[in-house]
């Protein structure tokens, strides 16, 4: 099944065209330890979910590329372009003159109206060319005007327009020091849009991605294109093919399908972490080894401390004492720090990976009570290296990794709401104190509900 990306503003736009970029690297990158049968049927089953080949045999992305201004939208189909092994459609794509001006009513309550029928023209014909549309993934930011406000209303039309698709929101959580003055705003204003009308949230902390990109890939100078890069490596890791079955022969045809089913048992819980280890500079590789017992047991550590990457991981944390059925915000025996899942799925790629022992994944400890371990973890495997790592694991995870920023982004919301502040930005474009107040009430059901796992 194939999946249609839509990228929706600056920052979707230039992460969607890296992770076009790793898919692409990936595929036609050496893999000497599989057969040409094993190659074949993985790079068939890449193309028919990104990619649509046209008369010119570059493969074309299946995608629609959104922005109110052309500027970051040209750039992104001349680099495609300029790569050689891939494209974008020459007419999947749609801008104005004139931003959003971080302004997420702007956004939503102004360009989705005035330019849907347009942008959702262009969905279609993207879909229509699939022979079976397995769903969406849309790429945007939570903090600026065209893909926060704009995002949730094309994401709100999506569900509409197909109601029987799956829709994945990948959002970038904005820096804590702030990069707007409204920040807080509209990134609970998108969440609470989104939390209505998309299947799950698959959320990357920029603050995180900054941290990976200094202290694991030694970068001085970091740029949005190398935090852009970190990001589309970890989707790629998830999104590529696998199989899904244990000790299956065939690649999974409906890869959203099957990552909805594994992750979110509930609608209540659709909040998305991703961590994948090893991560170093393509340099390094060539001198490092890796065992899959060492991978697994970071990993787990990685998840049951909530630590984002493998380095500085608190060790201390444990899983609370068998036998504790007291939810974990009255619980005395859970550990402090203790990061309690809902489900998790573990993704390995590369030599050896049916050795792979992930029995420490099934551990009751690490979920919430009302879950049989037994359906809230998955692995998928596959013995095809990933992006020149001999071996590599993704952890995508419905956890309570997000209640810390979500709750400060929430609380810092409500202060400049309960003081007035910049509201009149907001009114003007036609979002009222109600709408506010419906999505503080929204959140906070949600960080509720994460809190009593």
């Amino acid at each position: 099944m194939s999946i249609v990306t839509v990228q929706l503003g600056q920052c979707g736009n230039q992460i969607g065209q890296e992770v076009f970029n790793a898919i692409c690297r990936d595929v036609h990158g050496t893999h000497g330890l599989c057969s040409k049968k094993e190659n074949k049927s993985y790079h068939d089953a890449c193309k028919e979910r990104f990619f649509s080949e046209e008369e010119s045999e570059v493969p074309v992305a299946r995608a629609v590329l959104v922005d109110m201004e052309p500027k970051v939208i040209s750039q992104t189909l001349s680099m495609a372009t300029r790569s050689g092994s891939w494209k974008y459609g020459d007419r999947s794509h749609f801008c104005q003159k004139q931003g959003s001006g971080n302004n997420w009513a702007n956004g939503y309550s102004v360009h989705g109206p005035r330019h849907k029928e347009v942008i959702m023209n262009l969905v279609q014909k993207e879909a229509e060319k699939c022979d079976r549309l397995g769903g969406f993934l849309t790429l945007m930011s939570l903090a600026g005007g065209t893909g926060s406000g704009l995002g949730a209303f094309v994401t709100q039309c999506l569900r509409d327009a197909f109601p029987t698709s799956f829709i994945l929101n990948h959002v970038i959580w904005p820096y804590g020091s702030g990069e707007v003055i409204v920040q807080n705003y509209n990134s609970v204003l998108t969440l609470s849009h989104l939390y209505k009308s998309s299947d799950a949230l698959l959320v990357h902390e920029n603050d995180v991605v900054h941290k990976i990109c200094a202290q694991l890939m030694n970068i001085k100078q970091i740029s949005f294109r190398d935090v852009n890069q970190v990001i589309a490596h970890q989707l790629g890791s998830v999104f590529q093919p696998t199989h899904t079955a244990e000790g299956g022969s065939h690649y999974s045809r409906n890869p959203l399908g099957d990552l909805m089913e594994t992750l979110v048992p509930h609608p209540e819980f659709k909040m998305l972490g991703l961590r994948n280890i090893p991560q170093m500079p393509e340099n390094s590789l060539a001198y490092s080894t890796f065992s899959w017992p060492g991978l697994i047991k970071h990993l787990r550590q990685m998840l049951i401390a909530n630590a984002k990457m493998e380095e500085g991981i608190d060790w201390q944390v444990r899983p609370p004492r068998l036998g504790s059925s007291i939810p974990s915000s009255h619980s005395t025996t859970k550990p402090l720090h203790f990061n309690t899942s809902l489900a998790n799925l573990v993704i390995l790629r590369g030599k050896d990976v049916h050795s792979a022992d992930l029995g420490s994944f099934r551990d009751s400890s690490l979920y919430t009570s009302w879950l049989n371990p037994q359906d809230a973890f998955n692995a998928w495997k596959t013995p095809r290296a990933f992006n020149k790592y001999e071996k590599s694991a993704s952890l995508v995870s419905n956890s309570q990794f997000l209640l810390k920023p979500l709750d400060n982004v929430v609380g810092k919301a409500w202060n400049m709401f309960a003081s007035k502040a910049y509201i009149h930005q907001y009114t003007k474009f036609g979002i009222e104190e109600e709408d506010f107040l419906d999505s503080f009430t929204t959140l906070e059901q949600v960080i509720s509900s994460y809190t009593m796992l």
